[in-house]
């Protein structure tokens, strides 16, 4: 009686372990997205020139500028590597330079090229609502967000706000929201690279000043060109 007891009892011990070895891993569902889109967040930081110049005008400094937004994607092929992209986003920039703008007794604004020995410092800023638009090609894949691309759009720009410094050693000139700035600003971009990393050049098409400012008696006809690196993120 105790050996058939026993041998019950080990029976249905290795018949609970075989039936726990064999128990199959049960693993969650994973549904790949092949409708995926790029949406994406971006993010600037450039080095800003003139171009279009008047006679002696130089730059110095870093004159940076910074802008960020987000940006919808919305694919154009199968394979979903082309896309149109329209986006919204703020931007800062801002220009360290020797066209000087100080103003008259009567507060007309005055506009000079100086050399650099002719004043202490001068500085041009603005900020900006951005509005991207731009074809997008990428070798991406749904199960890839590393991937090579190429963006080229337009740019639409607001000028919301504007001031210049000039600090010419006896007197500090302030002008805000000089009413000579081109509130609306335009102009052709392309980004490319790969993964977060990518570079950006942006050419600004309208002039920064309106076609009734001069300098010298020369028209000023100033344009922006910005270059540096953009980054996406999901």
């Amino acid at each position: 009686m105790r050996f058939f007891l026993s041998c019950l009892f080990l029976g249905l011990f290795f018949t609970s372990a075989a039936q726990e070895v064999a128990k199959p891993e049960v693993k969650p569902v994973v549904k790949i997205d092949s409708l995926y889109r790029e949406d994406q967040f971006y993010f600037s930081i450039t080095y800003n020139m003139f171009t279009d110049i008047p006679d002696h005008f130089k730059q110095n400094k870093f004159s940076l500028g910074l802008s960020g937004g987000f940006l919808r994607d919305m694919p154009i092929n199968k394979r979903r590597t082309k896309a149109i992209a329209a986006g919204l986003g703020l931007s800062y920039q801002n220009y360290f330079q020797n066209l000087t703008i100080s103003q008259d007794p009567s507060g007309v604004p005055l506009y000079g090229v100086n050399d650099y020995g002719q004043f202490v410092s001068n500085r041009y800023k603005q900020y900006s609502v951005e509005l991207p638009i731009e074809f997008r090609w990428r070798n991406s894949t749904y199960e890839s967000y590393k991937f090579w691309r190429i963006y080229t759009g337009i740019k639409l720009s607001y000028v919301f706000s504007n001031s210049s410094i000039l600090d010419d050693g006896e007197k500090t000139y302030r002008i805000n929201n000089n009413a000579a700035i081109n509130k609306f600003q335009y102009g052709p971009y392309i980004s490319a690279g790969y993964n977060t990393w990518n570079l950006y050049v942006y050419y600004g098409l309208s002039p920064l000043f309106k076609s009734t400012e001069t300098v010298s008696g020369e028209k000023l006809n100033l344009k922006t060109l910005n270059a540096g690196l953009i980054f996406y993120i999901l």
